[in-house]
């Protein structure tokens, strides 16, 4: 039961703790990673039935890159399944698909599959699931300023009319609403370079549990506490 009527409009998921899932389970860690595609359904599903209307995930990050070959070559794998497996049920369920990151260093049979997900699923508007993939916060925040200076330097743009709403259409979020609630799971206290210019004034709450078992009550427990604080916003 939610405290109030007040659910966050944007809910943000640092989804960590899929690999201590795997180890605790005796399971390969490729395993974890498939159950934590599980969580993502269910808690999409759970979010868009509690009224949420964005949910951001973050599924893939730069620094990943730096794990051992044959661990980002599964994942690559798994999200090029998933995005196929899945696309009928997120069709049937009105579930919109979008992503956020720089996406070009991702294998082509996973763009590729990424690609169609979106395109069948761009009428949709019961939620938004936004999937950052090969994402950092850092570098989108510094291609939002290369891009602005490009339009600067061309003329078409004025510094002195730089502001946070010119910033925000340029950054990988664009036409989406801040987070209200970012939640990261697995018991780090963390955001680690997420969403670090979109999370200015929102609400955090971290939680033990590991990513492959999140579901329902995790997301309302979240959302429940969320819904009693107060936000001043500096006031």
């Amino acid at each position: 039961m939610i405290a109030t009527h007040v659910v966050p409009r944007h809910v943000a998921i640092i989804m960590d703790g899929n690999r201590r899932w795997a180890k605790a389970h005796g399971l390969p860690l490729s395993d974890g990673h498939r159950q934590g595609v599980e969580a993502l359904r269910r808690t999409v599903e759970a979010a868009a039935r509690l009224g949420v209307e964005v949910l951001t995930v973050f599924a893939f990050s730069e620094e990943n890159w730096s794990r051992p070959v044959e661990q980002t070559r599964a994942i690559m794998e798994l999200c090029c399944s998933a995005a196929l497996g899945q696309m009928n049920d997120l069709v049937r369920d009105g579930v919109r698909v979008r992503l956020c990151g720089r996406l070009a260093a991702l294998p082509s049979p996973t763009r590729e599959a990424l690609d169609r997900l979106c395109a069948s699923t761009a009428k949709n508007s019961r939620i938004t699931l936004n999937l950052a993939i090969d994402y950092g916060g850092r570098r989108e925040i510094a291609d939002a300023v290369r891009a602005l200076a490009r339009e600067v330097e061309r003329g078409r743009l004025s510094a002195s009319a730089i502001d946070d709403d010119t910033i925000a259409t340029r950054l990988y979020t664009a036409g989406l609403p801040d987070p209200d609630l970012v939640i990261r799971t697995g018991g780090e206290r963390r955001i680690s370079n997420f969403l670090l210019y979109q999370s200015a004034y929102a609400e955090f709450s971290w939680t033990e549990t590991l990513w492959p078992d999140f579901g329902d009550e995790d997301l309302a427990a979240a959302i429940d506490d969320f819904a009693r604080r107060q936000r001043r916003y500096g006031t």
